[in-house]
């Protein structure tokens, strides 16, 4: 890094914005496989916790790929440069006082041990979507399942690439067996019994 780059201390802290707030600030990460149901899960978690008087935004990986993250493709470093990125913009909405949920992949373990590590203890809560892959395949809307199993698109997570589940996230939701409605609100019944929202 630049000599010449210093980091500057705001003269508010993650403590005042929390309080303003009225509630503690930390992310929510959702990672599992394309259709495991990241997206959908993490709307109806922030639709609740709007519909409660929290704060929060959700960083989607799609989303992000638009902006932010437009130069990354999909090889194994773009991916983990991708994680680095959401996490390090992760920090800085918790820093605001903010609940920020991520929906992406995320598929290595390392690169997600790397960004837990940036936040404070019960700041960064590892939400594993685990579905099986056929019924991920099933609910593949976009059809890139079916593109990746025809050589269409390569590195793809489940297929040709990797997935790594979490090996002790905070929770553990099973999207076939479980409906979004009811894994939102154990997710909400989750963060109420740690008094963080």
């Amino acid at each position: 890094m630049d000599k010449n780059i210093v980091w500057h201390p705001a003269s508010l802290k993650k403590k005042d914005r929390q309080f303003l707030n009225g509630h503690s600030s930390f992310v929510l990460w959702f990672t599992g496989l394309s259709g495991s149901g990241k997206s959908t899960l993490a709307n109806e978690v922030d639709r609740q916790l709007y519909s409660i008087g929290r704060r929060s935004y959700i960083l989607d990986g799609d989303n992000i790929r638009h902006g932010l993250n437009r130069d990354l493709d999909f090889t194994n470093e773009d991916r983990i440069e991708n994680i680095r990125r959401i996490g390090e913009v992760s920090k800085l909405f918790v820093d605001s006082g903010t609940i920020i949920l991520t929906a992406f992949i995320s598929p290595f373990r390392e690169d997600r041990a790397l960004v837990r590590k940036l936040f404070e203890e019960e700041e960064f809560i590892e939400v594993y979507l685990n579905c099986p892959l056929g019924v991920c395949e099933l609910r593949d809307s976009k059809g890139l399942y079916k593109r990746a199993r025809n050589g269409e698109i390569r590195n793809f997570t489940g297929i040709d690439s990797p997935y790594e589940p979490p090996v002790q996230p905070e929770l553990a939701i099973d999207t076939s067996q479980q409906g979004v409605q009811g894994a939102a609100e154990s997710i909400i019944n989750y963060l109420k019994e740690r008094d963080l929202i």
